[in-house]
């Protein structure tokens, strides 16, 4: 049986993972589809600039994200004045920082996807006077689903396991803002918690192999439905 804690940890980890994927889910298809499909001057440094979580150190993701979105950031401090959003020390915060660094995985994910669609479907579409926007949502999007569903499953998990980011910007508040890893990282410095650390490892393990499994048959019902595998 799971303790209180862990069940707060779980619960809060579900909680920003599943909202920090989904927000970013429209944004991720359309910077895929910009960066498989067109050309323009910049293309490489937007490129660039969507990728950097990937190399950058959380933690350095973590303070930008104070600097921008903290109660006194030059977009928080206006969230909050104007529209009452306010990330600092909540799971909002916690959920933003997720979305920062998922956001490459799902991009690099959807776009591959993209890249390989048969672009003479498309255009025989567009021939016979489907709208650009018909194309993608009747033919385009049917087809990259799978590449979709992966990106989802990458962010969730992305999201699932974010410790360095989230603790900088928000810090490790137990029920507001302690997901699984920062609850381990608690553990880790308690003298004699190490069992308990351990259980919720194992904990996190279970949940990403759950994660992976449900992609995987995701996957293939969606190429069943197109055709691609038996």
């Amino acid at each position: 049986m799971l303790t209180e804690l862990e069940i707060i940890a779980l619960t809060l980890s579900l909680k920003v993972a599943i909202v920090a994927s989904i927000s970013i889910l429209p944004v991720g298809i359309a910077l895929a589809w910009l960066l498989a499909k067109k050309e323009f001057y910049g293309k490489s440094l937007l490129d660039g600039i969507i990728h950097l979580p990937l190399v950058l150190p959380p933690v350095v993701i973590g303070y930008v994200l104070l600097i921008l979105f903290g109660k006194q950031g030059a977009l928080g401090q206006w969230l909050n004045t104007y529209l009452g959003i306010d990330f600092s020390f909540s799971w909002k915060g916690a959920a933003l920082a997720s979305a920062v660094v998922a956001l490459p995985l799902m991009v690099r994910s959807i776009r591959l996807s993209i890249l390989a669609v048969d672009r003479k479907l498309e255009e025989a579409a567009m021939t016979l006077g489907a709208s650009p926007f018909k194309v993608f949502w009747r033919i385009t999007l049917p087809l990259i689903m799978p590449g979709v569903i992966s990106g989802l499953v990458l962010a969730f998990a992305r999201s699932l396991g974010e410790f360095g980011a989230t603790i900088t910007f928000v810090s490790n508040i137990p029920g507001e803002t302690q997901t699984i890893p920062l609850a381990m990282f608690s553990f880790l410095e308690t003298p004699g918690a190490e069992f308990e650390a351990m259980r919720l490892c194992l904990l996190a393990v279970a949940i990403a192999l759950i994660s992976l499994f449900v992609s995987e048959w995701l996957s293939r019902r969606s190429q069943q439905k197109l055709g691609l595998i038996q």
